[in-house]
């Protein structure tokens, strides 16, 4: 098997209430700190918010290669995920990712809402990131499809 490699770098400057800078391969770079919601100064992104992110990312792929290789026309497809962070045992977890994918579809399709939210599963349970979580993390869909 080929092993694929993904760099990113970072530094930080300052204690906890500090930030830093993530550099992406490409030159994209990210602002980063301590999220306000647990009492930090809220700069740029965080870890909690790019760990949804990447969840995000791998559904809405994943989702849009099935719909693709099924000859499902979307006219538009996105994708809001919301992370839960519960404290356990006086230590911070994710608990749950859930997914919730808008399709907009035109009048006429003939692809039903019940196909839709079965792909809608399927990619859930297809995305690597979402497989690589799940033994720690409940990670759900929430569909909505809106006819044009």
């Amino acid at each position: 098997m080929t092993s694929s490699y993904f760099i990113v770098n970072g530094s930080w400057q300052g204690n906890r209430e500090g930030n830093g800078i993530i550099r992406l391969p490409g030159g994209s770079n990210l602002e980063v700190s301590v999220p306000k919601e647990l009492d930090g100064p809220g700069i740029g992104t965080n870890p909690e918010e790019l760990l949804i992110s990447s969840a995000n990312n791998c559904y809405m792929i994943t989702l849009a290669a099935m719909l693709s290789n099924r000859k499902i026309e979307v006219e538009k497809l996105e994708v809001s995920s919301e992370g839960v962070v519960e404290k356990v045992d006086e230590k911070l977890q994710f608990k749950q990712i859930i997914h919730k994918p808008v399709i907009s579809i035109k009048t006429g399709s003939s692809v039903t809402v019940e196909k839709l939210e079965e792909v809608a599963a399927r990619a859930e349970k297809a995305c690597f990131i979402s497989n690589t979580l799940r033994n720690s993390i409940e990670i759900s869909v929430e569909l909505k499809v809106i006819v044009l």
